[in-house]
């Protein structure tokens, strides 16, 4: 390896080509650690190595152990989920690898003098890396120049103020440029860097918190606890019953009561649910960075947005520039053109005045020797200019005297009518650097445009319509915000608050969260005060979603419930953002939120499904462990319940559409479902099972094809109940199960498999009415508990 005093780097040119090249053949570059993603054996132990798995695979060694071998059908289902969850996996994990290239950070350094765009892992040793506004530090350095450099270290230190820097200053990865612009070598690459270091101490795959998730794991937990002693207590109770004859029929009918109360394929299921709900947002270039992603938008019920780059297209066009009464209007363009040509890296609203404004000749006399760059926080920029004092662009509120009302005035006239306004104003003597001058004069008023999306409209009140609070917070002037919020049909739009007046957050919250949520319009709205909003509606149990492109969304993204960014946004916002939005159509979030309706209330069907499953195989263990009687069904003959009551029509009422409001109390409503439908139809099935049995002339067999119409034709029931609003294709999906299981009870060859004997009339009799009592219950008796245990 070169050492660096025999290879020196200029720190204003840059690497060459062959200090470049001489690094790479070194090994000194910067291969960052991969993301803490499951590889392929976490992801197959993941899915195979589960509690369902794991007590399935003990029932189907007992019941080879018991003799019955043709009643192991139920052990496909280990098989099925785990080939399946590992397939579904792994390609949602080669999609969502695919979009993260896109969103991955880039660099800029500088090669050979020239400014060049990099992928983070082709930056070398000793790089001449370039930093502005929203750029993510992606390597750890040192700072060789800076322009009024502001570095925010709070994704690594939780600390939210920002830190400047000056050159010989250590910037750290994973901290990005709050305002400012500069230069820094690199010096810890790769593992070395300060975020791969505190990355490789936390590498380990963590699933995001979920509602649903937290339900689901909720009553596995419960049945874990259920299934053991009560399929122990009924093996007890059949190898005493004189009805059971030997321990092989006991030890059968164990298992068929396990097998039931097993909920095989709700794990399956609910991760099926989000992980296609994730590969149909990356269709439309939607990047959920977790599979829960999806679950959240679904249960937002308060929308914040910026107004730049998501009501507004982000693209900004010059309008004009009108000088105050006694201003020179060529000395005012040549200011303008001087101040945008002293910025290193001039944002998009300076970027727009340059446009109309070029800089000045270089004859003319205007020679920056100190700048102040754009500050969210501040809301103004300066630049001082040798023997013509400085010269300060920004917000007017902070840059016109209170008392100066004919100013004012001008400036209320153009931000009414929707027009961005910014004002150019002078201070005499020396420049004071981020402290404004006491005294300033306005020299003119500049107005911008934003362009509203054409589509604005019809979203924000396809969210209205949602019941979703919509909340435009900007740090515009409040009549320009309200204005714009107004063109895309924003309700209390009227007029905007200045984000000034409001109280301080930390000193009187109560008061400050009444006033957020009297209004939805909110200009000069400082970075931290966008967090204070946040978490104020936070705390009234406000579930909030933040929409952001710029370095100034960072910690009100961050603290979100869930942060949105924009694809061509800031790498800060896109590096804490939950879904990122990579081809910046704000016409996707409909689309986000569809799928999360959908997941959310098809998981809590399916649910409804299997532990109404689990709840009647609970029940009618406890029945027949009073009654002593041998158990109702063959393990195959509940495979096949099921497999035509649950398991198929799960599948497809999983991954059916479904964007119906979503409610709070998932985990509530299931049991409160669940519960009384499978009492009702275990109590149906097994008093058919009783009443057939005790017969004349009929043989157990007869006894439990019975207790199996019986039992499915209520769960058939509790798929129509649970279907609910029912359509054509789910009516049809019901009886093509029902179908499925006459083909059964016809073929002689699955009618001898499954020992379904066909009863006799009265037998018929008692059956039908036992279906229809079983059918009419479920579909009557969970309703009526819901009237009397409400969801709060």
């Amino acid at each position: 390896m070169t050492d660096a005093t025999i290879d020196p780097v200029d720190t204003s040119r840059g690497l060459t080509a062959a200090q470049v090249a001489e690094r790479r053949s070194d090994g000194r570059t910067n291969n960052v650690p991969d993301a803490p993603v499951r590889t392929l054996g976490e992801i197959v132990r993941a899915n195979v190595l589960t509690p369902v798995n794991a007590i399935i695979s003990t029932l189907f060694v007992l019941i080879l152990v018991a003799g019955y071998p043709a009643d192991a059908l139920f052990a496909g289902v280990v098989i099925s989920n785990s080939v399946i969850g590992v397939l579904q996996e792994l390609r949602a994990r080669r999609t969502l690898h695919q979009l993260e290239l896109l969103n991955a950070p880039k660099a800029t350094a500088r090669r050979d003098g020239e400014n060049v765009e990099l992928a983070v892992s082709e930056v070398v040793a000793d790089e001449l890396l370039v930093l502005k506004p929203g750029d993510q530090i992606v390597v750890d350095g040192t700072v060789e120049s800076a322009v009024g450099l502001d570095v925010d270290e709070s994704l690594l230190t939780g600390e939210s103020d920002s830190v400047s820097k000056k050159p010989g200053d250590e910037v750290m990865s994973g901290s990005f440029v709050s305002s400012g612009s500069g230069l820094y070598t690199a010096t810890a690459i790769g593992a070395e860097s300060y975020a791969a270091k505190l990355a490789e101490e936390a590498r380990v795959f963590k699933l995001a918190d979920s509602e649903l998730r937290a339900g689901v794991n909720t009553i596995l937990r419960w049945l874990t606890f259920v299934i053991p002693p009560a399929a122990v207590l009924l093996l007890i109770r059949q190898l005493n019953s004189d009805e059971v004859d030997r321990w092989q029929d006991a030890l059968q009918g164990t298992v068929a009561a396990a097998v039931a109360m097993v909920p095989d394929g709700l794990v399956l299921l609910t991760s099926l649910a989000f992980i296609v709900g994730v590969i149909s947002l990356a269709r439309r270039k939607a990047l959920a960075k977790e599979l829960t992603s999806v679950e959240l938008l679904a249960r937002v019920d308060t929308l914040c947005l910026d107004k730049t780059g998501t009501i507004t297209t982000g693209e900004i066009s010059y309008g004009d520039v009108q000088p105050l009464p006694g201003v020179d209007a060529e000395y005012v363009s040549e200011a303008l053109g001087a101040l945008g040509a002293s910025d290193p890296s001039p944002n998009a609203t300076l970027a727009a005045i340059i446009t109309a404004n070029p800089a000045p000749d270089p004859e003319a006399g205007w020679v920056a020797d100190d700048i102040t760059p754009f500050s969210s926080a501040r809301k103004w920029a300066a630049t001082h200019f040798e023997g013509r004092g400085s010269f300060y662009i920004g917000a007017p509120e902070f840059l016109i005297d209170p008392d100066d009302a004919e100013t004012r005035a001008l400036v209320s006239s153009r931000a009414d009518a929707g027009s961005r306004v910014l004002v150019l104003s002078h201070a005499d003597g020396e420049h004071q650097g981020e402290r404004q001058p006491d005294v300033l004069t306005p020299l003119a008023i500049i107005s911008l445009e934003d362009t509203v999306r054409s589509d604005a409209a019809e979203i924000l009140e396809f969210f209205r319509e949602q019941g979703v609070t919509i909340k435009v917070i900007s740090g515009d002037n409040p009549s320009t915000v309200a204005a714009v919020a107004r063109r895309a049909g924003v309700l209390g739009s009227e007029s905007g608050t200045d984000a000034r007046d409001l109280p301080d957050f930390d000193t009187d919250a109560e008061a400050f969260g009444d006033c957020v949520d009297a209004a939805a319009v909110f200009g000069r709205v400082t970075p931290h005060q966008k967090r204070a909003m946040v978490k104020s509606m936070q705390s009234r149990g406000r579930v909030v979603a933040m929409t952001g492109d710029g370095v100034n969304d960072v910690l009100a993204l961050k603290d979100a419930d869930m942060g949105i960014a924009m694809g061509d946004g800031s790498s800060s916002t896109r590096a804490v953002a939950q879904l990122v939005l990579l081809d910046n159509r704000f016409s996707t979030l409909p689309r986000v939120l569809a799928e999360g309706r959908r997941v959310i209330n098809n998981i809590e069907r399916v649910s409804n499904l299997f532990i109404t499953k689990a709840t009647y195989a609970v029940f009618l263990t406890l029945l027949v462990g009073v009654a002593g009687s041998p158990f109702p069904f063959l393990p195959r003959q509940l495979t096949l319940i099921g497999t035509f009551s649950i398991g198929l029509p799960g599948f497809f009422l999983a991954l059916s559409p479904n964007e119906n409001l979503v409610r709070p109390g998932f985990l509530r409503r299931v049991l409160r479902y669940s519960i009384p439908a499978g009492i009702v139809a275990g109590t149906a099935a097994f008093v058919v099972y009783e009443v057939v049995r005790r017969m004349d002339g009929v043989i157990l067999a007869e006894a439990r094809t019975a207790a199996t119409i019986t039992l499915l034709g209520a769960g058939l029931f509790v798929l129509l109940s649970v279907s609910r609003p029912l359509q054509l294709w789910k009516v049809g999906l019901a009886a093509g199960m029902a179908s499925l299981y006459v083909v059964v009870i016809v073929v002689p060859f699955f009618r001898d498999y499954f020992e379904l004997d066909l009863p006799g009339r009265d037998q018929w009799i008692v059956t039908i009415i036992g279906a229809i009592a079983a059918s009419v219950g479920v579909w009557v008796v969970p309703a009526i508990v819901a009237r009397l245990v409400p969801d709060d």
